[in-house]
């Protein structure tokens, strides 16, 4: 009898903007890794989780979350460093695979979208892609730090023990930083775009939108917000 893998750790974002003339948008995924088939499928950008993700030096470039709080939210069951770790890999996948970067400066100030930070951003990624830079060794050069109080936490996903390949993974809302523009071209995905719930719903139930399970029941729930504010407010309460 084979013995059942244990889930691996991940993190996804669910990254909101406001829509015009009301309501918001969702940023959805396509990853380049899946082979182009009728059931490709859109999700939330995220990961796994690395050791790296909560490994002292990266802990000390978070802001706006303790490892004791971040254990609060998603259980005793594991240890602060490692609970804090969920944050800091949203944080990290965001801008892997979408060029977002939710990091503020060392005076508390987020980080902007000004041209030399983003030729900067630019090298860096690409220098990421090479394996010449990894994740804290960006936070440390650029003197920024990951700023975990802009991500609530949202839900809780784990693959069915029947699964081979499992997950344990955790949602956080976030929403689009009003001065970041992410990049025309998404580095780790094959296609992205911006939705309102209620449309991405339609789209899916007409076939031409397809969606993993955890999305689809995502965005049901973020349907029944109407700006981006209220459904931010309904999940951060959830910290206290």
């Amino acid at each position: 009898m084979n013995a059942v893998a244990k889930p691996k750790a991940a993190a996804s974002v669910i990254l909101l903007r406001p829509a015009q003339p009301q309501g918001f948008e969702v940023l959805l995924t396509r990853r380049r890794d899946e082979t182009p088939s009728p059931d490709e499928r859109y999700c939330f950008p995220g990961g796994s989780v690395h050791e790296s993700d909560y490994a002292d030096g990266m802990l000390r470039r978070c802001r706006g979350l303790s490892a004791g709080g971040a254990r609060k939210i998603v259980g005793a069951h594991l240890p602060p460093r490692q609970a804090l770790g969920f944050w800091v890999a949203a944080v990290r996948e965001l801008f892997e695979e979408v060029g977002v970067l939710l990091a503020v400066k060392e005076n508390g100030e987020p980080v902007t979208s000004d041209a030399e930070l983003n030729v900067r951003l630019l090298e860096i990624r690409a220098a990421q892609r090479d394996g010449a830079l990894d994740f804290p060794a960006l936070m440390e050069r650029e003197n920024l730090f990951c700023d975990a109080a802009r991500l609530a936490y949202f839900s809780h996903w784990q693959t069915p023990t029947e699964f081979s390949r499992g997950f344990d993974a955790r949602f956080f809302l976030a929403a689009m930083p009003v001065k970041q523009t992410p990049p025309a071209l998404p580095y780790e995905v094959a296609h992205s775009l911006w939705l309102a719930p209620d449309r991405a719903l339609q789209l899916f139930n007409r076939g031409e939108l397809p969606m993993t399970f955890p999305t689809f029941v995502s965005l049901r729930t973020l349907a029944d917000f109407d700006i981006v504010k209220s459904a931010l407010r309904a999940y951060q309460l959830e910290r206290s």
